[in-house]
């Protein structure tokens, strides 16, 4: 048997990866197809399942790319942080809501379903992004910053508070939707709010 060709253009997974990336931010997931990707990649119409059997595929793979790229963001912003718990909560909301701002419809797919089997590595992809933040706050209530009786109920506030953030942010309803430092004063305010009923009563 002889070795199968390369590609003409090299990794193809990745050419359609950031091709399909591109077509998601302006047109949302509904605009991917994979025969388009193969066309715009020069590619033949039945190349592009070799690395995503269907466009389920594809999609999961984005999704794992952006958690990916959150997760780095994040640990940079984190990891070597200093001050108190609440100015490194303002950070990862920061961090958080900024990367909403710029990649809406990815960060919208990355919380679609997660269900099956490839749902597990969408999972894991979750988990290893939001690495940083968990040990946040794992120590936060530790040192008795935030209610240690409240640890699933703290996280998920937390969540839900930075989703809320980032829809204000990336649809434009708040002021610095265009990712501009005012919204800062926004998150920080928020998240302040939210820590005076996270504290230890």
């Amino acid at each position: 048997m002889t070795a199968p060709r390369p590609y003409h253009h090299g990794d193809l997974r990745t050419a359609l990866l950031r091709q399909a990336e591109r077509t998601l931010a302006e047109h949302g997931a509904d605009g991917l197809s994979l025969r388009e990707l193969a066309r715009e990649a020069g590619v033949s119409h039945a190349a592009p399942r070799r690395h995503f059997p269907d466009k389920r595929a594809l999609l999961d793979a984005l999704a794992e790319v952006g958690y990916e790229r959150l997760g780095r963001r994040l640990d940079a912003a984190l990891n070597d942080a200093g001050g108190d718990f609440a100015e490194r909560l303002v950070l990862f909301a920061l961090v958080y809501v900024e990367f909403a701002v710029e990649h809406r419809e990815l960060l919208r797919l990355m919380h679609g379903s997660k269900e099956g089997s490839r749902g597990d590595r969408l999972r894991e992809a979750n988990d290893r992004a939001f690495a940083a933040p968990v040990r946040l706050l794992a120590e936060a209530r530790a040192r008795g910053d935030i209610d240690p009786d409240a640890s699933g109920r703290a996280d998920m506030t937390v969540l839900a508070l930075l989703q809320g953030l980032a829809v204000l942010a990336s649809t434009g309803m708040a002021a610095g939707a265009d990712g501009a430092k005012p919204f800062g004063e926004l998150v920080s305010g928020a998240v302040e709010t939210l820590l005076a009923g996270l504290r230890p009563r």
